[in-house]
């Protein structure tokens, strides 16, 4: 097959955005498309090789297996074996499992299936502490590797355009099952094959093209192709559906690019430079370095490494790729080296490198992380403390059967004294169900139920798009959330919520987009219509509950972290700052490492702005928020543990921690309504 310069440059274009977008650059949001660029390009490698030895007569499962392992294993190893010892000196036990785990994954190429059956999604805050996420990809090419080749030979007795026509076929039932999946298994969707396979089919489908009809070099096809990738580098993010529809973007400007960017087309021209050429060269170690560089650093930082650091990793990461492809990747790519003169001895070494890691990674998961490394975290010690501190509250009292066989909906009683003075309900999302014990204040004298569901805003007359719940839970739980006003005699209601995740926001937890629509509408809106319906919704929602008579008060919500506490006081306790000798540097690192005013209002301003306009008789709006600033931050927790679980979601700590300002806040409202004064500042 004729070198083309422009591949190796179309190469570069790809992995160096997706090392910018793990580095944490939000102006290249797009960045992880880069991997997209790189199914395609291999589609059209591998394809123009199979059908060229298949042509010839030529073709050889074993051989093709071999430049395979020639071409993948020996710097995937040397990079997993850099990983072993910072796995061992800096990851507490619960992340060196997780870490053992994917190693094993690894190994048998079925990593993608491990980050699938685990919680959260590839864009979730925890994601950027695995230094093997990004195998993900291999795992994804060495799968469809399993099968392409036995696939294309046994097709072939068919002839050359039926074998096209299913190779057509099966990328359109792929991508047609993508945009179904991002709906309903987002997760799913972007780590399997299945959902997967048409961008490499797609380079296949150009392996064929250039190889029956060689396309001529087309100025303007080959222009927009790298437009295309481009637009999708700076204009997609997190929050858009991928792989979906959308990936047709970077996709088709790949496909684009491989069969019109010649040589004598200006891209292929610009592609052609020496630093992108030789970026490209270096492509593959440059991917497999970059991931652990920046997840270690993240591991190993309190708070979350500067930009600085960030730049240079990423620069490390392209030199160690220098190293481990002039080192590593060319002496087995070039053919038999003495230590490996035949290609059972490339098998025989894989096999035993294979197992070796298994090994490793095997017993790192069954001693669930090998705590005897950390035996200064003992049992009962202020270590174990602080990081219990950031557990989620459980509980919700004593409930009711609910209407729904997932228990949403299902009316609880938190507190119940005897000879209430108010019968009090709180309604809303996780946020209001995991708030509950910072009401125990209240509940001394007042009766306080909850009723809501995770994922639930407490809004009627809309749907919710991308939630924890079918289509229709949700809407079932806003009505009965009225019913039981009318039903129970409760004389005050509560509303609280996670606001700014409805307005169409993305949601890391369930690795998708949330949105609303119209009540009984099948598709979610726009950002821009969620919004509108959530200014609507909101004020319609407290008329109702007002027109049955009841106080109504509406909690603003809490500030949200850039960090996950849970990390950071694990990793306060290996650096020895939790310890009661270096409270100061403890409490410090918290500071650091929380997000600033500045940016905690600014992420909140729709929606506080939305709840703060409905200040008048009868309805009362509390905010918390100055109980977490400290000094122009919003503080994620203090000596005594993490006011968070997790981005958003209060602790066990934090309840305690706003008990008495949910008590004091309360407590002025029940003055305020017993005096019928029609509003009231934010608790003081």
């Amino acid at each position: 097959m004729k070198y083309r310069r422009e591949i190796d440059g179309l190469r570069a274009v790809a992995v160096v955005p997706v090392i910018l977008f793990h580095a944490g650059f939000e102006v290249f949001s797009g960045g992880f498309v880069g991997v997209d660029v790189f199914f395609v390009i291999s589609g059209y490698l591998i394809t123009i090789i199979l059908l060229t030895e298949i042509e010839k007569g030529e073709f050889s499962i074993a051989k093709f297996y071999e430049r395979r392992a020639r071409r993948i294993l020996p710097a995937l190893f040397v990079v997993m074996a850099a990983c072993l010892p910072f796995a061992w000196l800096w990851m507490v036990p619960d992340q060196l499992k997780a870490f053992g785990q994917s190693v094993t994954a690894v190994v048998f190429f079925v990593s993608n299936i491990l980050f699938w059956q685990e919680s959260g999604g590839y864009f979730a805050p925890a994601a950027e502490l695995k230094p093997l996420l990004h195998t993900w990809s291999l795992a994804v090419e060495e799968q469809y590797y399993l099968l392409a080749p036995v696939s294309l030979a046994l097709l072939w007795r068919f002839g050359r355009r039926a074998v096209f026509w299913c190779v057509v076929a099966t990328a359109l039932a792929s991508l047609l099952a993508t945009e179904w999946g991002w709906r309903f298994a987002p997760r799913a969707n972007f780590y399997l094959p299945q959902f997967r396979i048409w961008e490499l089919l797609a380079g296949s489908i150009c392996g064929f093209i250039a190889t029956s009809r060689a396309p001529r070099p087309n100025e303007l096809l080959a222009a927009i192709g790298l437009a295309l990738i481009v637009f999708a580098i700076f204009a997609f993010d997190s929050g858009t559906p991928f792989p979906s529809f959308y990936a047709l973007v970077p996709v088709v400007g790949a496909s684009l690019i491989v069969l019109y960017a010649h040589k004598g087309t200006f891209t292929a021209r610009l592609l052609s430079t020496p630093v992108l050429v030789g970026i490209g060269l270096i492509s593959y170690s440059a991917y497999l370095w970059h991931q652990p560089l920046f997840a270690f650093a993240r591991i190993r930082s309190m708070a979350d490494p500067s930009p600085e650091l960030m730049s240079g990793l990423a620069v490390l990461s392209l030199a160690l790729a220098y190293l481990s492809w002039r080192y590593v990747e060319q002496p087995f790519r070039r053919g038999p080296i003495p230590l490996l003169p035949s290609r059972q001895a490339v098998f025989r070494a894989s096999t035993v490198a294979g197992v070796l890691f298994a090994a490793i990674g095997t017993y790192a998961n069954v001693s669930k992380g090998i705590p005897s490394r950390l035996a200064a975290i003992e049992p009962g010690s202020r270590e174990e403390r602080l990081m219990a501190s950031a557990r989620m509250p459980m509980g919700t009292g004593r409930c009711e059967p609910g209407p729904r066989t997932n228990g949403a909906g299902a009316l609880c009683a938190v507190f119940e004294p005897a000879n209430a003075e108010r019968r009090i309900l709180i309604v809303g999302d996780s946020h209001s169900s995991v708030m509950l014990p910072a009401w125990a204040g209240v509940g001394e004298r007042n009766a306080v139920y909850w009723l809501g569901a995770p994922g639930c805003p407490p809004l009627i007359g809309v749907s919710v798009h991308g939630g924890m719940f079918d289509l229709g839970v949700c809407e079932d739980v806003a009505r009965r959330q009225i019913e039981m006003v009318k039903e129970r005699g409760f004389d005050t209601v509560v509303l609280v919520a996670r606001w700014s995740l409805y307005p169409d926001g993305y949601n890391p937890g369930l690795g998708r987009r949330v949105s609303l629509s119209r009540e009984g509408e099948m598709r979610g809106t726009s950002q821009a219509d969620s919004a509108e319906l959530f200014a609507q919704a909101l004020p319609n929602t407290v008329a109702a509950y007002l027109a049955l008579g009841v106080n109504v008060v509406l909690v603003e919500q809490i500030p949200e972290q850039k960090v996950l506490p849970e990390k950071t006081l694990q990793q306060a306790a290996l650096l020895g700052m939790s310890g009661g000798v270096d409270d100061e540097a403890f409490e410090k690192a918290i500071w650091e490492s929380s997000t600033t005013v500045e940016e905690g209002r600014k992420r909140l301003a729709f929606t506080r702005d939305v709840v703060e306009k409905l200040r008048g008789e009868k309805v009362w709006v509390v905010s918390f928020e100055d109980a977490f600033e400290r000094n122009g931050r919003y503080v994620w927790g203090d000596r005594g543990g993490a006011f968070y679980s997790d981005q958003n979601h209060l602790s066990v700590h934090g309840t305690e921690f706003l008990r008495d300002s949910v008590t004091r806040a309360f407590e002025q409202i029940s003055r305020q309504a017993r005096g019928d004064m029609s509003a009231v500042a934010d608790h003081p």
